[in-house]
């Protein structure tokens, strides 16, 4: 099975878990906390969204659907979903908010291809649509294959060529990182992407770590970028990267990993562009296991 062949089914997404703020000022609450408008999201729709300390990095990243405007929910790893609860409770203060752990009462399956399509038909990308008992949330296509994920489903037993790898491997090649435990205040959004990809609203105005987001943007030219790049063995989130001319310090890290269908490994990796221009880049030491760029499915400045 190499990547272009056509998969579909679906599988229940274990390694997400869903965090429910509901209240009547739920959505004016993590408008305050998130990088991107929640205070604008519509009924149809998803989004991305970052959490991020006062620092500026990176604590959390989220997919963003509202139930209700006093019923928002966002996904985000599970190695992450309870520290966030705590983190984010601690702001509430007088706010009319709770947040708490949906994660039994909102399972998400995730469903490609054909199984993806009769879901969500030709609809447009983070696209929100409720149906009886489910919401379905259309995400971009990884690997010229469709997904979506399907949350408040009852079924989920998984059915089709679909595993929890090949889902993994897709969000990888799909180019959307998600902070998982070992990366957690790592990364400013930029460094991976995350304004490119819709998940930063630079006029929405302040939440932890704004100052420092806005900075990165506006002080002059990124030097730290995401990229997708293959390699022959396993990795996973927060092993380092050198490159071949400069073994004492990492030129990056890998942010998400998951095996291919093709052989060895596929990995989002936040790196230095200037250890793009030469030389090589290698896993764990400037010696380790080679890692091979491939074509992000955006555009990457």
């Amino acid at each position: 099975m190499d990547m272009q062949t056509p998969v579909d089914g679906e599988v229940p997404l274990a390694h997400l878990g869903v965090i429910r703020a509901r209240g009547a000022d739920a959505t004016r609450f993590l408008q305050s906390q998130l990088t991107n408008d929640v205070a604008s999201l519509g009924a149809g729709a998803a989004t991305l969204a970052g959490f991020c300390s006062a620092k500026g990095r990176l604590q959390a990243s989220f997919i963003v659907w509202k139930a209700a405007e006093d019923d928002v929910l966002l996904a985000c790893a599970q190695t992450v979903l309870a520290a966030t609860v705590k983190r984010l409770s601690m702001f509430v203060l007088r706010a009319q908010c709770k947040l708490t752990d949906a994660s039994l009462e909102v399972p998400l399956l995730g469903c490609v291809g054909a199984t993806a399509r009769s879901h969500v038909g030709d609809r447009g990308i983070w696209s929100k649509v409720d149906t009886a008992g489910a919401t379905l949330i259309r995400l971009p296509d990884a690997a010229g294959t469709e997904r979506c994920i399907v949350a408040g489903s009852a079924s989920g037993s998984g059915s089709g060529a679909l595993t929890l790898d090949r889902w993994r491997w897709l969000e990888v090649r799909s180019g959307i990182p998600t902070i998982e435990a070992a990366t957690v205040d790592r990364f400013v959004p930029q460094m991976l992407n995350f304004e490119l990809l819709g998940g930063v609203d630079f006029q929405k105005g302040c939440y932890p770590g704004q100052e420092v987001v806005a900075r990165s943007q506006y002080r002059g030219t990124i030097k730290r970028r995401m990229h997708l790049f293959d390699l022959q063995v396993p990795t996973g989130p927060g092993v380092e990267v050198f490159h071949s001319d400069d073994p004492g310090q990492p030129a990056g890290m890998i942010v998400n990993a998951a095996p291919s269908p093709l052989g060895g490994w596929s990995a989002l990796v936040e790196i230095k562009l200037a250890a793009l221009d030469s030389g090589s880049l290698h896993v764990e030491r400037s010696d380790g296991p080679a890692l091979r760029l491939a074509e992000m499915p955006y555009a990457v400045a």
